[in-house]
């Protein structure tokens, strides 16, 4: 099991642990601030490739490739006391997904979400934007995802209801890297 120590151990060896900047309203990922844009960035060369790591902290999410480098995202992430942290594989990948929200999505803010208890199908409109990578705990869906999104002004906050958000653009070049059973570490907000 790895513990607390071990995320911030770790993060702080990727120097990933910081202040995050909040985006501003724009269209497009082509519209983002740079500091949003992906780029590639060094990481130790302990760190192991094909892994996915969330910084809730700076609102990043690297994916980690040979050589000690990572391609950096910016994200959106979870609000306040729905955030999760831990270690999490890829259990399933989808474009354009369906979505519906949880059941305690609508008990939280039924007048949002009752009306999609149903689901909705994949498509711009969709919350889960143009691709999904479903986190799992060994078998067991966790309802957490990493997903595109229609929403630029979001990435640089904490919005969500969990899960980890790139923009469609940011998404679609993001998703056929990633290999299912992929390792993803989400790591604690630091106070």
């Amino acid at each position: 099991m790895i513990d607390r120590r071990y995320f911030l151990a770790s993060g702080a060896a990727l120097g990933i642990f910081g202040s995050g900047a909040v985006a501003h309203e724009s269209g497009d990922a082509a519209q983002l601030p740079e500091r949003f844009q992906p780029r590639l960035v060094p990481i130790p060369s302990t760190m192991n490739p094909g892994e996915i790591h969330v910084d809730p902290n700076r609102f990043a999410l690297y994916w980690t490739l040979p050589g000690g480098e990572a391609m950096r995202y910016s994200v959106g992430v979870g609000r306040e006391g729905l955030y999760e942290t831990g270690v999490f594989r890829i259990g399933a990948k989808k474009e354009w997904p369906s979505w519906t929200p949880t059941p305690d999505m609508i008990a939280r803010e039924p007048e949002k979400y009752k009306q999609y208890e149903d689901g909705m199908e994949g498509g711009p409109d969709n919350p889960l934007g143009a691709r999904a990578l479903y986190l799992f705990d060994g078998t067991r869906d966790t309802f957490l995802r990493i997903h595109g999104t229609n929403a630029p002004s979001t990435i640089g906050t904490a919005v969500s209801n969990g899960c980890a958000r790139l923009v469609n653009d940011h998404i679609i070049e993001f998703y056929p890297e990633v290999p299912m059973e992929t390792k993803v570490f989400l790591y604690p907000k630091l106070t």
